[in-house]
Parts: C-alpha cells; sequence; structure tokens
C-alpha cells in the first residue's frame, strides 16, 4: 500500500511531545517509519523566580504544531488528515500542576527546571528511604504544603504536562509509569505507586485534614500497551480547530520524555542505556537488581513497560550553548554573513573536533537553573579561562560540549564504579547528536563506552511517544514491548558506533578534575549576583 493510500484510511499513527523548546509531531506507520513531521518552537519564561509556560502557551503550542504536520501531510501527501489508528502524548517529566474540581489551575505550572528546597528533598528521602529529587512532583507538593499555601487541600488532581495533555484529550486521568516514576516512587513488580509510601505520606499529613488523600490527586498509572481512553469531539477541537480530526482514535498512556527516549534508543531491556541531549541531559540505564543503597545523585525510575531505571540526571544542558551560538551569528550579520540555523551549528560543532582533548585549559558551567547533583539550587552560565589556556574558537565549542555531560557524568561514576552496574552500550539522542561524529564521539569519551547513534537521534520523544502508540495494537496480541521493538522497528535501524578515544578520554578526566575543582566558583558567583 502507498504512504498516500495508508494516510487517507487512518492506518497511520501520530505522536506529540512537547519538549522544552520545540513541541514536536511525528506520523509514522507500524512499522516505525516516519511519513511526515511538524513542529512548533517556544521557551520557557522564567516569572517571579518560577521557570515556567502558560496553559494557553500550551495549547497554542500544540495546535501550531499540529497544524504544521497537517499541512505537510496535505502538500506532501495531497490528503487532509482526518483519521488515525492511534495517537500518543508526551512531555516533560516531573513539574507541578494542581487542578481543582472545576479544572482551574491553582497554582503556575512549575516545569523540571523548578527545585524545591534541599532540605524538603531531604525529608521526603528520609522518610521514604527513597531519593526524591528536588524536582519531582510530590516534592513541589510538599512545599506547597510546608510554605502554607492555601489553595492545597482544593488540589482534586496533580498530573504531570503529559497527563494533563491527555486528560484535556480524552478525559482520562491516567499516566504512563515512566513519567508516573517522576512524580512519586513506583513498584515496577507490580506497575503502581508504592502503596506503603503513599500510606507514609498520608499518615505523616493526616493532622491537616485535607480532604484527599495522595493516591485520590495523583494519575492512575498504566503500563506500555494498556488502552487510556480515546479521543473525545472536544479532545479533537482542541487539538485541530479546522474540525477535520475525527474523535475516537484510541491513546497510549501519556509518557514523559525520558521514557519515550528509552523507547526511541531501543533501551527497554536491562544492560541497556541512553542518554537524552538537549535543553536537560540524562543518562538512563536499565538495571538488572537493586542498588545497594539510596543515592541522591540517581533517581530510580522506570520504563514504560515498568522495569527498573537508573538515571543520573541533569537539569542544564544546551541552552548555554544556544546563547553563544546566537552570540556568534549576531557577529557574522553585522558583517552581512547569513548562514542557516544549521549551517552555523554544524559548522561550530564541527570545529569543536579540531579542539585539544582538555579542551585546552578553558572550563565553562551550562547551569541555566539550579543542579541538585552538584548543590546548586540557583544557575548561572559560566566561562573561566586561565591567562595560560589555550583560547580558540575550536577549545571554546569543545569545552562547551564537554560541560554538557559534566553534572551527569558525576552521577554515572556511583552508578558504573560504586554499583558496578553493567552496561553494554549507550544510545544517544535529541538535538545535541544531530551533528554527526561530535558530541557522539564527545560522550563515547566522558562515558569510556561506545556509544551509537541512530538515524532517528534528532526525532527523540515524539517518535518514542508515537512507537508507543502503534504498540497498543501489538499489545492485543500479548507481544511484549521488547520483542515489537527488536523484532519490528529496530530490525534493520541503521546505527553509527563510535568507540572512545583513548586520549579524548585522558583529555576529558583532565576537564573533569577541573571541572569539579570550579565548583566552588561558580557557588560564589551564585551566591553573591542572585
Amino acid at each position: 500500500m502507498d504512504k498516500r493510500q495508508y494516510i487517507e484510511e487512518g492506518r497511520a499513527v501520530l505522536g506529540i511531545e512537547l519538549g522544552s523548546t520545540r513541541i514536536k509531531a511525528v506520523l509514522i506507520d507500524q512499522r516505525g517509519e516516519i511519513l511526515a513531521k511538524g513542529g512548533f518552537d517556544w521557551e520557557n519564561h522564567l516569572v517571579e523566580g518560577v521557570w515556567t509556560y502558560s496553559l494557553p502557551e500550551v495549547w497554542q503550542g500544540l495546535q501550531s504544531c499540529y497544524r504544521d504536520l497537517a499541512g505537510r501531510v496535505r502538500q506532501e501527501y495531497g490528503v487532509t488528515l482526518k483519521k488515525l489508528s492511534a495517537l500518543g502524548i508526551s512531555g516533560m517529566m516531573h513539574g507541578y500542576m494542581p487542578f481543582d474540581k472545576e479544572g482551574n489551575l491553582l497554582a503556575t505550572f512549575r516545569t523540571w527546571r523548578n527545585n524545591v528546597p534541599a532540605s524538603t528533598a531531604h525529608t521526603l528521602t528520609e522518610l521514604f528511604r527513597y531519593n526524591i529529587p528536588q524536582r519531582w512532583s510530590v516534592a513541589h507538593l510538599y512545599q506547597a504544603i510546608l510554605d502554607g499555601e492555601e489553595y492545597v487541600e482544593k488540589v482534586d488532581y496533580m498530573p504531570t504536562l503529559s497527563a494533563y495533555v491527555h486528560w484535556q484529550l480524552t478525559g482520562q486521568r491516567v499516566l504512563g509509569i515512566g513519567d508516573a516514576s517522576g512524580m512519586f516512587p513506583v513498584d515496577v513488580s507490580k506497575g503502581d505507586y508504592r502503596q506503603d509510601m503513599l500510606d507514609t505520606f498520608d499518615g505523616m499529613l493526616a493532622y491537616k485534614g485535607y480532604p484527599w488523600k495522595l493516591r485520590q490527586i495523583l494519575p492512575k498509572v498504566l503500563v506500555a500497551g494498556q488502552p487510556a481512553g480515546s479521543l473525545t469531539a472536544r479532545g479533537a477541537a482542541l487539538l485541530d480547530p479546522s474540525g477535520n480530526l475525527e474523535p475516537g482514535i484510541p491513546l497510549c498512556p501519556p509518557e514523559g520524555d525520558a521514557g519515550t527516549g528509552m523507547v526511541a534508543t531501543n533501551c527497554i531491556r536491562e544492560r541497556r542505556g541512553n542518554v537524552s541531549a538537549g535543553t536537560s541531559a540524562f543518562a538512563m540505564l536499565v538495571l538488572e537488581k537493586e542498588l545497594s543503597q539510596v543515592y541522591t545523585q540517581l533517581d530510580m525510575v522506570a520504563t514504560p513497560a515498568s522495569k527498573l531505571v537508573a538515571m543520573a540526571h541533569a537539569q542544564n544542558c544546551t541552552s548555554a550553548i544556544n546563547d553563544w551560538v546566537g552570540l556568534i551569528r549576531e557577529a557574522l550579520e553585522a558583517f552581512g554573513i547569513r548562514p542557516t540555523e544549521g549551517e552555523l551549528y554544524q559548522t561550530l560543532f564541527l570545529k569543536a573536533n579540531e579542539g585539544d582533548a582538555d579542551c585546552g585549559g578553558l572550563l565553562p558551567y551550562c547551569f541555566y537553573s539550579g543542579e541538585h547533583g552538584v548543590e546548586l539550587a540557583k544557575g548561572m552560565p559560566m566561562v573561566m579561562h586561565p591567562a595560560d589556556a589555550r583560547f580558540s574558537l575550536a577549545n571554546f565549542m569543545r569545552a562547551q560540549i564537554y560541560t554538557c555531560f559534566g553534572a551527569m557524568r558525576l552521577g554515572m561514576d556511583i552508578l558504573v564504579k560504586k554499583e558496578q552496574a553493567a552496561m553494554d552500550q549507550m544510545l544517544g539522542h535529541g538535538g545535541l547528536f544531530k551533528t554527526p561524529g561530535v558530541a557522539q564521539g564527545i560522550l563515547a569519551a566522558a562515558l569510556n563506552v561506545p556509544v551509537a547513534v541512530m538515524e532517528t537521534a534528532g526525532e527523540g520523544g515524539a517518535w518514542g511517544i508515537a512507537l508507543l502508540a502503534a504498540y497498543l495494537e501489538r499489545a492485543k496480541e500479548g507481544q511484549p514491548l521488547e520483542e515489537y521493538l527488536d523484532g519490528t522497528v529496530f530490525k534493520d535501524c541503521p546505527m553509527t558506533v563510535m568507540q572512545p578515544d583513548p586520549e579524548a578520554v585522558k583529555g576529558y578526566e583532565a576537564f573533569l578534575a577541573r571541572y569539579k575543582k570550579g565548583l566552588a566558583a561558580e557557588r560564589a558567583a551564585v551566591e553573591a549576583l542572585l
């Protein structure tokens, strides 16, 4: 069947992911082949100390993204998009979105970039004997309680961004276990929240007399392949105000960007790992067994199929690079030179390959926001270059990419060196890997393991959630997600693998030693100026 007929008959599958700087839509067939793409650029705002997006922006972005996709389908295939066989929604993990019974947002939406005070996360970690990072939803809820926020007693529902959009499209208050595991601890053997910890949390707050228990305001947990409702007439109109999209489309459980990243890189079996590098950077490894102890530098989360995962998360990655590239663009335009965005990034990234292995002594930090792994409540991008440093464009760009993986690498050291976690290979995906052979080689050096990148690396989670939506049909037949991905989607998927270069490994170690020492200067700058 040709692609035009396939789409016209409503057999295509759509995945949409709300990322930090871009909302992406990917239309695929059941084998995972991309038929069309759409997108919309957006950016979070720092409003009264909170990194946020407004709800109108969410819907404007979703509608614009879908309209872009539908327009491309019409242009390329001559088809008006009306029917789909399945749909999936993904979004940034964590966050805080408390709603009342009427569906009103009670507090400013707090994205994953917002941290609560370390003492709050520490209290919950001690209470549960389980690491509760500062950006997790339950930490934000508990902080609101400690701060005496009056609206807390009115909370009726507390979703993540993906769960919120899914709720509006289907009326269902559900969430995939990967995203749910960034709200509250989960039991991967049961595919649900940890009931003992729910009871502990409720017991701690019993004196408050709130009219809700925690489970009642959290989304219901679902595992990949389980039905998660269908697109309502209201939901179809929200997504496609033109009225062309028909209701009744089945949806898969909504997921977070970490979970869809695992699917997009086929990293849901034990010993497989991936690194997502965009606005944030995080490395995820599917574990063969529980860790021996609690580490605040490692999040314990789940694959969409409910397997245990350790995540070394860094809240900051490419924002600082984007600023520097923007500055270089301004300089070029002042001379009448106007390269395309793709040309500019590719040229500068390829220049990084010419830099010294240790970046010539340069030391940048990409901390736009706080970074709990290095004890930073707030962030401030910095560049330090001693007088004897070799300050060149090549070293500058190489150092900017090196620092993207710095905080994440510190967490991975615990996982690999202390816990001896087995790791066969890492796969990279996200915007940082778009220029072939640059960030991929640096990551291989940073982790000292082979790093693979697939041709779909730049599509990331939008493709991943589309695959989870396509899996709904296979799940009905009892096929495990791992078999669908291995046997159908990734069977003949081309990828490039880069081995760690010994000199680059030594250079990154030298950089990391400097990185650790310089953190004192970063903390002092934050304390002095913010």
